[in-house]
């Protein structure tokens, strides 16, 4: 469990970098009115999922070249 805390833990900027910049651009985009593509229409959500694949993405990485 230890080596996941810290996989987690060395991926989280890679997460929230992700997850901040689509909610950025995800919002610019919604206020063209532009929805689709969207999770449930939530820029929010989409965001966080975005973030969470980014994480996730970079865990994987680290993972294979640690």
């Amino acid at each position: 469990m230890g080596e996941l805390q810290q996989l987690m833990q060395a991926s989280l900027g890679v997460g929230l970098g992700c997850a901040l910049g689509s909610m950025i651009g995800l919002s610019i985009r919604k206020r063209s009115g532009k929805t689709e593509g969207l999770i449930g229409g939530s820029v929010f959500v989409t965001s966080a999922a975005v973030g969470a694949l980014g994480m996730g993405a970079m865990m994987l990485f680290k993972w294979i070249g640690g």
